[in-house]
């Protein structure tokens, strides 16, 4: 399996993953790139896969449809175009020979979901547990296979964390829990090049996190040869992202300091943090 990051807008991603014959698209807010790469690898779509309501996410979402028949899957609880396959927490999109849980992930919007790959699992086999067919044209992209993959929209980006525009700092952080919980190996696909910024938020949060200042120059260098930074780990993640340690005592300390009181319990040092991202410049 290959994994590309197709560019769009400013900074979006719009992540397409494929066996050499067979594709899926995430969140195609437009639908240009997409079917472009889709023509130039000789690729054809079986599903797309849809977080959140946003227009930057399902904006092209239709003509790409039209193209292509492949089937659609979003979250139940959103306003998403129909035809559309709703899904929820506990179901299983299959694609591509491969198995993807359906997190529900609320905090950016009330009804966000995300979509877990677990390799290990057995029904991420085809029936009869053969590979599914590799090669063809399209050869560019790193090889995922055998790694847990995560899309996740907007509810988790490299050193940062989603806008709250429909949910509550309580339902944000225990979505981003269920995220950390996964696998530390997991690439998290996250939908927009946030990095930089939100590596400037982190290092004013934790200055003297070691390892944030070390991945902040790797992803410096990665961008100034006009590579994205992503996808990131979820172990990587923990390790820097102060959405993800808002449970440490220099995160609370510095949430403390900016509320100007004790924020009190998690969700109230979470919220804190966010809030100082909001406003931050």
């Amino acid at each position: 399996m290959k994994l590309l990051p197709l560019p769009a807008f400013q900074d979006n991603y719009l992540w397409l993953l494929h066996d050499g014959h067979r594709a899926l698209v995430v969140d195609p807010g437009d639908a240009q790139p997409v079917l472009a790469a889709l023509r130039q690898a000789g690729l054809q779509l079986e599903a797309i896969l849809v977080t959140h309501h946003h227009p930057d996410h399902i904006g092209g979402l239709e003509e790409v449809r039209r193209a292509t028949g492949a089937t659609v899957y979003g979250p139940a609880r959103e306003t998403i175009p129909e035809p559309l396959t709703r899904v929820a927490q506990g179901d299983v999109v299959r694609a591509l020979g491969l198995s993807f849980q359906v997190l529900d992930v609320p905090g950016h919007t009330a009804g966000h979901i995300a979509y877990f790959h677990d390799p290990h699992a057995p029904s991420s086999l085809p029936p009869g547990g053969a590979q599914p067919p590799r090669g063809g044209p399209a050869a560019a992209g790193p090889d995922v296979d055998g790694t847990p993959l995560l899309f996740c929209g907007d509810t988790l980006f490299s050193g940062g964390c989603g806008r709250l525009f429909e949910g509550t700092p309580a339902q944000m952080l225990a979505s981003l829990d269920a995220l950390a919980a996964l696998p530390g190996d997991t690439r998290v696909c996250c939908a927009h090049e946030y990095t930089l910024a939100n590596l400037k938020f982190a290092r004013a949060v934790e200055p003297g996190n070691a390892e944030l200042v070390d991945y902040t120059q790797h992803c410096e260098a990665l961008r100034s040869q006009g590579q994205p930074t992503l996808p990131t780990t979820v172990a990587q993640e923990k390790r820097i992202n102060p959405f993800l340690r808002t449970r440490e005592s220099g995160v609370r300390h510095a949430a403390e300091a900016f509320n100007g009181t004790r924020p009190g319990d998690d969700v109230g040092v979470f919220a804190a943090i966010r809030q100082w991202k909001n406003e931050y410049r």
